[in-house]
């Protein structure tokens, strides 16, 4: 039986990112998103549906995202979603969040709309995913520093 997880948003930060780390020292972020579907109703009225969407980014991804996006800030993120569970005051809790693989940032270096590039520059660029085994996030290597988008 075959099984694919695996998610791309295109969204807006509806936060400044938070990075904190674990006891070993690995950096943390948290990131939410705000993903926009527009659409056409029945009796043919316009249409907005907001999806609010928790990512969580490990490595030196987590700490390059809270160094440099901002609230408002357009990305695209490409991960997998995990289900988070636990206890708090004796009531059972959980949540689905986006473990984020990669995060690519949109638009200018202010939150623009001038696109976005794979090679760097003013438009954007890719981060380098992090590295390591563990159940981390983190993917492949970390890339070359020619791919930052600063």
């Amino acid at each position: 039986m075959a099984s694919l997880n695996k998610v791309f948003l295109i969204g807006n930060l509806t936060r400044d990112p938070e990075v904190r780390y674990t006891p070993s020292g690995a950096a943390v972020g948290d990131l939410g998103m705000a993903v926009s579907r527009r659409f056409k109703s029945a009796d043919g009225e316009n249409k907005e549906e907001v999806c609010f969407v928790n990512v969580t980014v490990w490595g030196r991804q987590a700490e390059t995202c809270a160094e440099y996006l901002k609230k408002g800030r357009p990305v695209m993120v490409e991960g997998r979603l995990r289900f988070e569970e636990w206890e708090k005051d004796g009531k059972k809790n959980n949540k689905l969040v986006v473990v984020a693989e990669r995060v690519q940032f949109l638009g200018g270096r202010e939150g623009g709309s001038e696109g976005s590039s794979e090679s760097g520059g003013e438009g954007g660029g890719r981060l380098p995913s992090g590295g390591g085994s563990r159940d981390t996030g983190g993917g492949a290597s970390m890339g070359d520093d020619e791919n930052l988008p600063f």
